[in-house]
């Protein structure tokens, strides 16, 4: 089992689960069996990451882009998830693990949309970690739709264009809610980021594995983790600068969090 400094633990990982598709065919199952384990695999890494104290832990599970593919596969992911928000309800509670999405959910079926958000109410109050599920979800369309509600802000007189700044954006991108990603990991054997978390992803340490998801499991996450623990974090700095960086950067998601 890989060794992590638990006083070093990333504060925000997410996750590409990428290689479901691909672990079902290599096990001659249909492509709905690759998901079904895919879910295993979250719960396992959900886990791990609360035994680590991970504050934050984001999932792409569901793209933009996913839209365009079989309409019977789109099918199956919707009801797996509604499965899992039934079936996980307790273990989120018992485990102190709120809840939250972010994406385009409005373009969700109606009954997922409905237990989305009673699940996140649910477990709303919980403290222990925050797992933000990134569904119907691209880094562009974020942006996007953030340049237009920052536009509306200022046509209606809420905030100056002079007044946008890098916090103001923060404001209006839901994934930064949880601060800045530290650590991205991509399962599945490809080598890009794919539309996620583009901003928050900007000074994130990036993690690719082979490894498809559906075998992703606790001691994937500690050897992604000591990984990361044995880089050096610069944010464009010297190395002498860098603990000054980092304690601004804490000092900053400290004052966000306020």
């Amino acid at each position: 089992m890989a060794l992590v400094d638990v006083s070093r633990i990333p504060q925000h990982v997410a996750i590409i689960m990428d290689g479901n598709g691909r672990w079902a065919q290599a096990q001659s199952k249909p492509r709905t069996a690759g998901h079904e384990r895919g879910a295993d695999a979250v719960r396992a890494t959900m886990r791990a990451a609360r035994r680590l104290g991970i504050p934050s832990l984001t999932l792409y599970a569901f793209s933009e882009q996913n839209w365009d593919r079989p309409e019977g596969e789109i099918n199956a992911l919707v009801d797996l998830l509604c499965e899992c928000l039934v079936s996980e309800r307790n273990e989120l509670l018992d485990n102190e693990i709120r809840l939250s999405a972010i994406g385009r959910l409005h373009k969700l079926p109606q009954h997922a949309q409905n237990r989305l958000l009673e699940l996140s109410a649910e477990t709303k109050s919980c403290k222990g970690m925050t797992l933000t599920l990134a569904l119907s979800y691209g880094g562009r369309e974020e942006l996007t739709d953030a340049a237009r509600a920052l536009a509306s802000a200022a046509r209606d007189g809420e905030i100056k264009p002079d007044e946008i700044d890098e916090a103001a954006i923060d404001r209006f991108l839901p994934s930064m809610d949880v601060g800045p990603v530290d650590l991205l990991i991509r399962t599945g054997g490809e080598r890009r980021i794919s539309n996620f978390l583009l901003w928050g992803s900007a000074y994130a340490e990036l993690y690719f594995t082979d490894e498809l998801w559906p075998d992703f499991g606790a001691n994937s996450l500690y050897c992604a983790i000591g990984d990361f623990q044995g880089r050096q974090r610069r944010f464009g700095l010297l190395p002498e600068l860098e603990q000054d960086a980092t304690a601004r950067k804490a000092s900053r998601e400290l004052e966000r969090a306020v």
